[in-house]
């Protein structure tokens, strides 16, 4: 299962912000924008009338020297961020390269760039890219399907590789997720052991998510069993 379509119409979608507002006031046409992104006509019609169902600030201006214009000051979104933390936002998203987050992090980090003024957006860029993460070659990237089988709150299907090379099927109950030293682990109720495990990203050999609704499971600190380190959320307050 490949999420490739929806990842290119999400980039172009806010590519389209980012090139409206590059040349904001003036209009763009659908034609040199098809051309810009290597579709039809039609489907930047289509793109650009998503976009403006879900509220940015796009509308058509008509005549022969007419297209779409955005109102640039409306779509800011980030521009309060100061250097530092626009930096911070960046090097958090390029940590996120290599796990299950990954395409999300790449879209998110064009619209973070999309949506602040243009000189600060290249201050930030440029120095986003003095920052460099140490990876070990040859680590095996963590299939995509992760992030569906983590938000999806169903049972999933697993077919998975252990330490030893043994491969399993398994079905379990997502309970959330766990990043250590790069890697990604996925931590569920296994129905097979009738406990709570940690699978480890990059030895998921295939990811299927079911429509089965798994029941609700409290996970506590001492399930994990975690022998080292202090397991901290994500999202502190």
């Amino acid at each position: 299962m490949t999420h490739d379509g929806a990842v290119n119409r999400t980039d172009r979608l806010y590519g389209l912000v980012e090139e409206l507002r590059a040349v904001s006031p003036r209009p763009r046409s659908a034609r040199r924008l098809a051309e810009r992104f290597e579709v039809s006509v039609r489907t930047i019609e289509r793109d650009l009338a998503a976009l403006q169902a879900s509220s940015v600030p796009i509308w058509a201006e008509p005549g022969r020297t007419g297209g779409y214009v955005i109102d640039a000051s409306a779509t800011l979104g980030p521009a309060g961020f100061t250097l530092d933390e626009a930096l911070a936002v960046l090097i958090g998203l390029g940590t996120l390269q290599r796990g299950p987050f990954r395409h999300s992090a790449r879209t998110a980090m064009r619209k973070v760039l999309a949506v602040m003024p243009e000189d600060d957006a290249a201050r930030a860029r440029a120095l986003a890219s003095r920052v460099h993460v140490l990876e070990t070659e040859g680590d095996a990237a963590v299939p995509s399907e992760f992030a569906a089988a983590l938000r999806a709150d169903r049972v999933v299907r697993l077919r998975y590789e252990d330490a030893s090379g043994v491969e399993s099927t398994r079905e379990v109950e997502p309970l959330g997720s766990i990043g250590k030293d790069g890697q990604w682990y996925l931590v569920a109720w296994c129905r097979l052991r009738d406990g709570v495990r940690a699978f480890r990203g990059d030895r998921m050999r295939s990811i299927e998510v079911t429509q089965e609704r798994p029941p609700r499971r409290a996970l506590r600190a001492a399930d994990l069993d975690i022998r080292y380190g202090r397991l901290r959320s994500i999202v502190e307050d």
